[in-house]
């Protein structure tokens, strides 16, 4: 097998459709760090780190990586570190990064999952089939609305369920009545075939106030209430006595948070990214802890451009127990938009081909790789140089 050659590091700002925010973000969407990786026979994987540097799991125990920490990371640490690696050998290439530096799972993960494309499209096979196969075929989209204007949610997850979207994700936990008010207006406007989702990304202070809040929010039927507060053992108070499903995210990066939380029984559920663990080698890691402890999943993540979430799209299809809608962008180039919002995040893409939508499912690619290329012409039209 040829070897890693070479690692460039590009820094990219994508437009959005429309502010897209959660409780405890500070920073927009739409800035993330693109890794492109050559091997010495002269073919290319690209991988993506959606960086936020407010996101580090419970009490910040994971930190936060910023665009420019990841950028840093990656060209001082990590890309000589994993130069003359053999190309699919994953494991050497994350004993190679972790020996190198502690922690940095988002900087780790652009260079998996770059070292993974690399992999499918030098032996000519899809990324999900150097992930042991695909149990499914389709991978239903979860549209998530941030903390918009109430009027404004409401007629987007209108249109989202006329456009056959059949799960929505709206974003709580600054204001009690007003997290009531949208989840009620919200199912009034979709009726009830649709799946109603709420996350909170720990914004409520105390279990009490979660479950008093989320008390409201359950005449409405909710499919799961997500991270409702910090910290594992607050969350089991809270799974405790609601009956609406809690699902664990900011709490479960690792397969040793997923194992702790299965024995404080502290969630239903448990949300799978490619890059809280540090890549797919990680992330099938989790997938397979979570199936060992019978949790219903999904893959959730960061909005990534269609780079990073076509990782995405290849880890649900791979992961056996992420058997519940995903919070994934429908990744489409301005070109092949059509005024559809559901799974739109941004105006334009860095990938070629605009993903298939099908009956509210994206399909799964099954080229080399992740079976899409990138449009490099794209990359150098939103090119950020705020690093340089």
């Amino acid at each position: 097998m040829p070897a890693i050659k070479q690692v460039d590091v590009i820094h990219v700002a994508l437009p959005t459709r429309r502010e897209h925010k959660w409780t405890g973000l500070t920073e927009p969407i739409g800035g993330y760090i693109l890794v492109r990786m050559h091997s010495d026979d002269g073919v290319v994987g690209w991988g993506e780190a959606p960086a936020l540097k407010d996101w580090g799991g419970d009490y910040g125990r994971y930190f936060g990586e910023s665009p420019g920490t990841t950028k840093f990371v990656v060209e001082n640490y990590l890309t000589p570190s994993v130069i003359g690696c053999e190309v699919g050998n994953i494991a050497d290439l994350h004993q190679r990064m972790d020996a190198i530096v502690k922690g940095y799972p988002y900087a780790k993960a652009a260079m998996d999952i770059a070292a993974y494309d690399l992999a499918g499209r030098t032996v000519g096979v899809p990324v999900w089939q150097l992930l042991g196969g695909k149990v499914r075929d389709r991978i239903p989209v979860t549209h998530s609305i941030g903390l918009l204007d109430i009027d404004l949610a409401v007629e987007e997850c209108k249109k989202v369920a006329d456009e056959g979207i059949k799960t929505i994700k709206i974003k709580v936990g600054v204001d009690p009545d007003r997290d009531v008010e949208i989840v009620s207006r919200v199912r009034r406007a979709v009726g009830d075939a649709m799946d109603i989702c709420v996350d909170a990304n720990c914004g409520y202070a105390t279990p009490r106030d979660a479950v008093r809040i989320i008390r409201k929010m359950e005449p409405f039927r909710l499919k799961y209430a997500e991270q409702p507060v910090e910290g594992i053992d607050r969350l089991a108070e809270v799974t405790r006595v609601l009956e609406t499903p809690v699902m664990a995210d900011e709490s479960a990066w690792y397969a040793r948070d997923v194992l702790e939380i299965f024995e404080k029984k502290a969630a239903d559920i448990v949300s799978i990214y490619t890059t809280k663990p540090g890549g797919l080698y990680g992330a099938m890691e989790v997938a397979a802890a979570a199936r060992a402890a019978k949790f219903l999943c999904n893959v959730n993540g960061s909005v990534e451009t269609g780079v990073g979430n076509l990782a995405n799209i290849h880890l649900a299809a791979a992961a056996i127990p992420a058997t519940l809608s995903c919070v994934v962008p429908v990744s489409t180039p301005a070109e092949s938009q059509s005024g559809n919002v559901g799974g739109i995040y941004y105006i334009d893409d860095l990938i070629a081909e605009p993903f298939v939508l099908e009956d509210g499912c994206v399909v799964v690619p099954d080229g080399p790789g992740f079976g899409i290329d990138v449009d490099e012409a794209k990359i150098e039209k939103y090119l950020d140089t705020s690093l340089q």
